[in-house]
């Protein structure tokens, strides 16, 4: 059996998408490895997840880095070397990564850095998607919403969509009845998504 390509995931939160994707790389539905779990954040619990699947993880605090007088870029240019220095991942998974990466970072991953965003292209770039959606919905703005997949460009939210997938606004939905369906799509959609890369990446 050939060697699994090895996928880095990015977290800074619950890492419920994180656990879908150890899911499936556990039951064969992903061919690839996650050989690291990275968080900008300490207390992020999908660390927590990553451990228990026996994942290693590593954390980088932004803080740290502006509390030395460094900046952003400096943050971004060391956690992308060490990511690449350590593990020489196929692709990299931004899964709830919240911080936007610069060029600088990019650059280390000749293109090979995937997102998921909960809004269909061009629609909700950026943050409080879910959010903004529901709101034009509300306003009559649009009938429904969705998810996509995307390589990760400096242009927020503008790469190339690697899938999509509608999710419908019901008329009685609350806020969290809208999060709660387009995070249970998300967690089949970052999977899919993430095998078609790989699945790509063996072509180039």
């Amino acid at each position: 059996m050939a060697d699994l390509q090895s996928i880095v995931v990015l977290i800074s939160g619950s890492g419920t998408n994180l656990q879908a994707l150890i899911d499936a790389t556990q039951d064969g539905r992903l061919k690839g490895k996650i050989i690291a779990v990275v968080s900008n954040r300490k207390n992020a619990f999908g660390l927590e997840r990553a451990k228990k699947a026996g994942i290693p993880t590593r954390t980088f605090s932004l803080k740290q880095f502006k509390d030395q007088g460094k900046t952003r870029v400096d943050f971004d240019i060391h956690v992308a070397k060490t990511i690449q220095e350590e593990y020489h991942p196929d692709l990299v998974i931004l899964a709830g990564w919240m911080h936007i990466l610069s060029p600088d970072f990019l650059a280390f991953f000749h293109n090979n850095v995937m997102n998921l965003h909960p809004a269909l292209p061009g629609q909700f770039d950026g943050a409080h998607a879910i959010d903004r959606a529901y709101e034009a919905y509300q306003k009559g703005e649009i009938q429904h919403t969705g998810i996509m997949v995307h390589k990760v460009i400096a242009d927020v939210d503008r790469g190339e969509v690697i899938l999509q997938r509608n999710v419908p606004i019901e008329k009685e939905d609350t806020l969290e009845d809208l999060e709660q369906r387009i995070h249970s799509v998300e967690h089949k959609l970052i999977v899919e998504g993430a095998q078609v890369f790989l699945d790509s990446l063996k072509k180039q």
